[in-house]
This record gives structure tokens, sequence and C-alpha cells, in this order.
């Protein structure tokens, strides 16, 4: 039996978030926040990453990990909200792959 690539954990959720657009909110946490987006899903993202960067400033790698981790499935969500997966997300980090973050910042459109 072949064990799935960690590579592709992000595609797979997106599927099963995917899988949960129109399922019943009483009987899928997905589905209540497809009920309620996009201000449920964005308020969660808020809190992860609050809760994530409270992890960090207390250096603590387990937390820090599991944190992450609860930000990145509500950025999924939100992604499949707006018609998107995490593919559109790597697919642009590759674009920007070698270039300089000051020079990138530099190039993006003013406003």
């Amino acid at each position: 039996m072949t064990t799935p690539s960690n590579a592709d954990v992000l595609a797979r959720l997106a599927d099963v978030v995917a899988s949960r657009r129109g399922g019943d909110p009483a009987k899928s946490y997905v589905a209540r926040l497809f009920s309620k987006a996009p201000d449920a899903i964005l308020k969660k993202i808020g809190e992860e990453a609050t809760e994530t960067v409270m992890a960090a400033k207390d250096a603590d790698p387990a937390r820090i990990v599991a944190e992450t981790a609860d930000l990145w499935f509500h950025c999924v969500v939100m992604l499949a909200h707006y018609g998107l997966r995490p593919e559109d997300v790597t697919a642009e980090l590759a674009r920007r792959e070698g270039l300089s973050g000051l020079d990138e910042k530099a190039a993006r459109p003013a406003g």
C-alpha cells in the first residue's frame, strides 16, 4: 500500500472541503462555514492567525505547527469559497521563486 505524499495534502484537503459545499450545516463544520460565508470564514482566519502569532511569540513549536495547520485549513476553506484552490497559491509562489522579496513587492501595482 502506498502512503499518500505530504506534498498532495493540500490538494486532498481542498477536495474534501469542496465536497462539503452545500452540505448540511448541522452535520459538517465546513458546510456551516460555507453557509455563513464569507464572514464566518474570514473571522476564523483572523482568529487562527492571531493564535498562530501567539504560539510563535511563546516559541512553542508544537503549538506553532498546530495553529498554523488550523490557519491553513481555514485558508483552504476561504479559497474554495472564492472558487480557488491551493494550487493557485502554490503557482503564485512558484512564480515568485528566485525573486527578491523587495523586488517582487516593488513590482506590484500601486494601490
